[in-house]
């Protein structure tokens, strides 16, 4: 009798395992090659990533790379796409992509905790927590910030590290970034703590930039800012990947179309004027980190 009963348990265990190895869930590629769409989560305020201009379009560096991404995807598929564009906030994007809710989503720093539940591409640019705040507001430094009251969006890296290194600030949470940047204009918060590329963004989009700054010099905090994709996606991340390099190789270069991509959000006559040697120095230590991509002229 037991006998029968352990040869019973070993068969359903066979077929339980049987079962798990020829049966899985549709990849992002599988999932896109039969309906024809790429569904991107994407945050609408974080200038000059991925924001909605005054025509009401959602622009940005970050909408770019996806739309190069949407492209290389075709290339693989053999077919024509369309990228289905959703609003997500930074207490929903992790979720939304674990769950196979959004196949991709931007923008996003990246840390240990985050990569337990979703895969991270390369990094697209590097960011880190500043604040910012009225000009001559003297705040910056870790003692500063005590007793301050300090905007953040909740589950946030901003939030995470502003916590850290000063407990004893007020924290006020904010539903949106603009909301933090109101707030700080109307003296109903002494600072708004977030990431200092979409801080820089603002200050730098305002009519009276001047009037804010963002601060300290070096941030309290560095992470890279990625692309997230669910889990088990390794082809789809390999096409991430392979197009943020692309990118990034062809700004290189001296890409035309390439260049122009970058310019538009951070060249001289982009939202955030940055050194091209940076640029180049980013780009370059990012490409290195994988292989070189030959691009033809």
């Amino acid at each position: 009798m037991l006998k029968k009963t352990f040869l019973s348990l070993l068969m359903a265990v066979g077929l339980t395992l049987g079962c798990s190895l020829t049966s899985h869930a549709e990849t992002v590629l599988e999932r896109t090659a039969r309906t024809g769409t790429l569904t991107v989560g994407m945050l609408t305020e974080a200038v000059p990533l991925s924001y909605v201009n005054d025509q009401g379009e959602l622009v940005g560096y970050s909408v770019d790379l996806v739309n190069l991404i949407k492209k290389r995807v075709e290339e693989q598929l053999g077919r024509s796409i369309q990228v289905d564009f959703v609003v997500v906030t930074p207490q929903d994007w992790i979720p939304k992509v674990a769950n196979g809710e959004i196949d991709l989503a931007c923008n996003i720093g990246f840390t240990w905790d985050r990569d337990v539940f979703v895969d991270f591409s390369l990094p697209m640019a590097r960011g880190g927590t500043k604040i910012l705040s009225k000009s001559g507001s003297g705040l910056g430094t870790p003692d500063s910030l005590k007793g301050k009251r300090i905007g953040v969006l909740p589950q946030t890296i901003a939030e995470q590290v502003i916590k850290f290194v000063q407990p004893d600030a007020t924290f006020v949470q904010i539903s949106t970034l603009e909301e933090g940047f109101q707030a700080v204009s109307s003296g109903r918060i002494d600072a708004l703590a977030a990431d200092v590329i979409a801080l820089e963004g603002y200050r730098q989009t305002v009519n009276q930039p001047d009037a804010f700054t963002t601060t300290p010099a070096q941030p309290y905090n560095r992470e890279g800012i990625a692309c997230m994709v669910p889990e088990n996606n390794s082809k789809f991340l390999d096409i991430v990947n392979y197009t943020i390099v692309r990118l990034m190789q062809g700004y290189l270069e001296g890409e035309a179309s390439s260049v122009a991509i970058v310019n538009r959000w951070f060249g001289s006559q982009g939202i955030i004027n940055l050194d091209p040697q940076l640029i180049e120095n980013y780009f370059t230590e990012v490409i290195n980190s994988r292989e070189q991509i030959r691009i033809k002229q």
